[in-house]
Order: structure tokens, then sequence, then C-alpha cells
């Protein structure tokens, strides 16, 4: 992005086991982007108070969602990984960003509406304010790029929304202190303090689905075991929950059309797609016109090359949570650097008294 250093930022909830549609949807492509990237990888802790806000388990989820950042690849002295309280500064611009945004844009989100329900004035403050947390995360480190799932570019796009406005707002108070870029928002020139984060989505596997039910999104909270693969199964789990995964009966096509109306064949064929790093085009032109009974056991083999090292190495670091700590600390001081130096600017932008 014109006048930004290019940085990519993402997070993870801790809450319960990370899973298959985690890995493809997200880690796979955190490891990727930090070869040609400076990037900040987070673990939200504070995001998760939204959907639960008693745990007794919030420090071990931590180090586990740590644990398997570590474990697919992510280099953290190269990078940054760490945990999201450790910064109060993501909470600091979380407050200025509810100042920004508009009730009506929080209420036009769809999570907000799937997760609140039918009893919308007993929902918390935190779930409806969920998007602007998700904002400061990104914007306090100036974030560039953020890889993220279908089901979060909402929130994506209302971090653009909400960087727009303060740049807007804010534009001659950022001119006269030289702190901005000129950006272009609609026919107007402003001076901008945060970039309009660009969404990194797409991909074969971006959205995997429940190995039970094709039209369900791959869960954690599913009530059967057998409807994921976690990242922390062995290798026999692995090809057991492949070989009873839901199927029809007809054999595979020879083209990414034929896939249509057929969710659990295109399911599978996404994450073979997505652990091979072919295209659903080049899956079917190996295997169209061959039956499930083929293409199970192909499947479930290469399922266990690619996931089975990671569920090991996830393993031995979890044991280590000395280690798990110290990466932690260590990332969210360096961090808290970057993040109060934005800070420190914001503050001044909008005129609040920086001791």
């Amino acid at each position: 992005m014109s006048g930004f250093k290019q940085l990519v930022f993402s997070g993870v909830q801790p809450t319960g086991n990370l899973h298959l549609g985690n890995y493809l949807g997200a880690i796979k492509k955190f490891v990727a982007l930090q070869e040609s990237n400076d990037c900040i990888y987070c673990v939200v802790d504070l995001h998760s108070l939204t959907a639960q806000l008693v745990h007794d388990d919030l420090v071990a989820q931590t180090r586990s969602i740590t644990a398997a950042f570590l474990a697919s690849g992510i280099d953290p002295k190269k990078h940054i990984v760490f945990n999201q309280s450790r910064v109060m500064q993501h909470a600091e611009l979380a407050w200025i960003f509810n100042c920004v945004a508009r009730i009506g844009w929080m209420n036009r989100m769809t999570q907000f509406k799937d997760k609140a329900g039918k009893d919308r004035e007993n929902a918390s403050l935190g779930l409806l304010a969920y998007p602007s947390l998700m904002a400061a995360d990104i914007l306090v480190y100036r974030a560039t790029h953020v890889p993220v799932g279908d089901d979060q570019k909402q929130h994506l796009e209302l971090t653009r929304d909400i960087a727009q406005k303060f740049n807007n707002d804010f534009s001659a108070r950022i001119a006269s202190l030289g702190v901005g870029v000129p950006m272009q928002i609609g026919d107007e020139t402003v001076n901008g303090f945060f970039p309009i984060t660009e969404p990194v989505i797409g991909g074969p596997a971006a959205r995997i689905m429940s190995l039970r039910d094709g039209s369900k999104k791959m869960s954690k909270s599913d009530p059967s075991d057998l409807s994921r693969i976690n990242l922390t199964d062995d290798a026999d789990t692995i090809s057991k929950k492949i070989r009873k995964a839901k199927t029809d009966p007809d054999a595979l096509p020879g083209e990414v059309a034929g896939l249509e109306g057929r969710p659990e064949a295109e399911n599978l064929v996404g994450i073979y797609a997505g652990l091979a790093d072919m295209t659903k085009e080049a899956v079917l032109a190996e295997f169209g016109g061959r039956q499930f009974s083929d293409f199970k056991p192909a499947l479930a083999d290469l399922a266990v090359e690619k996931l089975a090292p990671v569920a090991g190495e996830m393993r031995r670091i979890s044991a280590d949570t000395a280690y798990i700590d110290a990466v932690l600390r260590d990332g969210g001081e360096r961090a808290g650097t970057k993040a109060e130096a934005t800070m420190k600017t914001v503050r001044e932008i909008i005129g609040l008294l920086d001791n």
C-alpha cells in the first residue's frame, strides 16, 4: 500500500482446540506470508471474553494456540507472536474507535446478529463492539494486509470504514503534525494516518466444512468429534475420520462445475487441494471419474503426511510451557513498543495530554 510499510497482522481466538479448518483457512496462510512480509500474529484472548466471560482454562488455551503457531512453522524471532492482553494499547485504541464508529455500523454486522440471536437486548456490549476491538488490533500496528476467512470479511470492511473516518475527521490535524501520507478518499485527497487495510482471502480451502455435513462449517463446537480433524489428532485418528467422512454415491467429476450441488464432494476436494497446494481443477484432473473408495485413501495419506508432523510438534511444544510463555512475553514486549509508538501519535492527533 502506497506510503505505508507493508505489514501483515492476524489473530486467532483461544477458544477450544484448533482444527483442519483453522489450519488451512488461517495458520497455513500465516506461515506462507511470513516468507516475504513482516508479520504480527496474535492470540486474541480479549476477544474470547465476548463468547465466554469466565474461563477455567484461558491460559492453557492461549498456550495451545501459540503451540499451534510454532508447530506449523511460524518463526517467533523473525516475526512477532504474542497474546493480545499483554499490550494495553489494543484496548486504548478500541475505545477511541468506539467513539469513531457509528452504532448503525455495528448493528449491521451479521456475526453480531447471528451470535446475539433473538435476545439482542441481553447481549453484551462487548459482543456488539467486537469489530471495533478487531479494528484496533489491526490498526494499532498500522497493518496493511490481514489474512481472514470469509466470515471475518465484513469486520475487515468495518476496519477500513473506521480508518477512513478517522483519517477524514482528523486530516487537517494529521497534516499539521506531519505524521500522515496523502490518501484518496472518494474524490478527495486527505492526509491519512491509518492505512486502508487489504484483506488476504481465497485459496481452494478458504472455507472448510464439516466432515459429517457439507452444508455446515467445520467447528470445534460441533458435538461430533468425527465432524472435524483436530490439529492434535494422531495419524490413526486422522485416517479414521476421513474414511468415515460423509460422501455421495457418484464418482468425482472431471471439472469443478460438476461439484455444484455436491457439498461433501466439494469439501473433500477442497481439503485435498489445500493440503497439496493444488487447485481444485488439478485435483479433479487427477481423480475425476474415480469413486470415493479410491479418493478417500489418497486424501487420508496426504492428510497424515501434512498434519501428523504438526500434531507431534504441537505435543512437544505444549509440554514446554516455559518456552511458550517466553515467546509470548518477548512478542508482547516487541508488539507493545510498536503499539505505543502508534498510540503516542494518535493521542497527539486527537488532542489528549500525553506525559
